[in-house]
């Protein structure tokens, strides 16, 4: 493996003699992944951004990582000159919370080239500046409706961090993504990392759904103690319940996929707080299991139509 640390350099007022005084306890990272539901990870970060103290300490060297001909970056074409151009980029900020405490935010596209590599370079870091939890958040599809309270599948490298949380799913295999490979190599190191997948009603799977980057910050917040602001994104995620409810009011086939998913969601509720479970007529709902392999033929139709994108020469977006 070639030398991981040549991955990323510091930015000019952040020098290596720096580190000690730019210490972090916490890491988020937000570097898309194979499937982001809701855009949930995306509106998360972008809300963190755009509402706490920040700046760049480091950046990584996306030529090395990106594949540009799978997903060409956007340019602007004014009249008869080019205008602007979208350049990627991935970088490390330090963030502040509202109480001053400083984290860590890993904010870019997913690496396309390199995991091993950007997988001991992201260990490097979280060394240097001791980092001693990380912690992602994304989306991920599932049949349920809007309407009720989402659920989240926690999961992380010890058990301790995943006490209290009730797995929807059972074994499945599903497409790596970079952020769950750091999540298991940092396990195999012996350091702490926490992920959370927001179950995201899966007909707002394409859509902005910030009730899911909410649920997601709350518990980044519970997980890390970091006092981090919700309001404006609170505030959004109300929006977009409004603009939903208004399409609901126009569309009776969007209607009546939440109203079955809304039945289902209460039946299995109420099965479950059933002391006798055969007193709740459960056959037609599916198992945990179940769910997991439906999730898990979901990402596998994913796939499919990505290699056969691929094949006929297509750009992903």
């Amino acid at each position: 493996m070639q030398d991981p640390t040549e991955l990323f350099q510091f930015e000019s007022d952040t020098s290596p003699s720096q580190l000690q005084e730019l210490q972090a306890s916490v890491l988020v990272v937000a570097l898309g992944g194979f499937i982001d539901a809701g855009h949930t990870q995306r509106l998360m970060a972008d809300h963190i951004l755009e509402t706490h103290e920040s700046r760049v300490i480091a950046s990584f060297d996306v030529d090395q990582l990106l594949d540009y001909r799978g997903r060409r970056p956007v340019m602007v074409f004014d009249r008869d000159h080019w205008s602007s151009y979208d350049d990627p980029s991935l970088l490390l900020h330090r963030v502040v919370d509202k109480e001053g405490v400083p984290f860590l935010l890993l904010v870019g596209p997913e690496p396309d080239y390199q995991w091993n590599r950007m997988v001991e370079a992201t260990s490097t870091l979280i060394k240097a500046f001791g980092v001693d939890l990380t912690v992602s958040v994304h989306g991920i599809p599932m049949a349920v409706p809007h309407t009720r309270p989402l659920g989240v599948t926690a999961h992380g490298t010890n058990p301790r961090l995943v006490t209290g949380n009730d797995p929807a799913f059972g074994t499945v295999q599903v497409p790596a993504s970079f952020s769950s490979l750091l999540e298991f190599r940092l396990g195999e190191a012996g350091l702490d990392a926490i992920g959370f997948a927001v179950h995201v009603p899966h007909y707002l799977g394409q859509s902005e759904f910030a009730d899911a980057a909410v649920l997601g910050l709350e518990r980044v917040r519970a997980a890390t103690g970091l006092d981090l602001d919700l309001r404006e994104l609170a505030a959004t995620a109300g929006l977009n319940r409004a603009e939903i409810s208004r399409q609901m009011e126009e569309s009776d086939e969007i209607t009546a996929v939440v109203r079955a998913l809304e039945q289902q969601y209460d039946t299995f509720l109420e099965g479950r707080q059933q002391r006798n479970l055969l007193a709740t007529d459960l056959s037609d709902l599916p198992t945990a299991d179940e769910i997991g392999a439906e999730f898990e033929a979901f990402l596998k139709d994913v796939t499919e139509d990505d290699e056969h994108t691929d094949e006929n020469g297509d750009d992903r977006g």
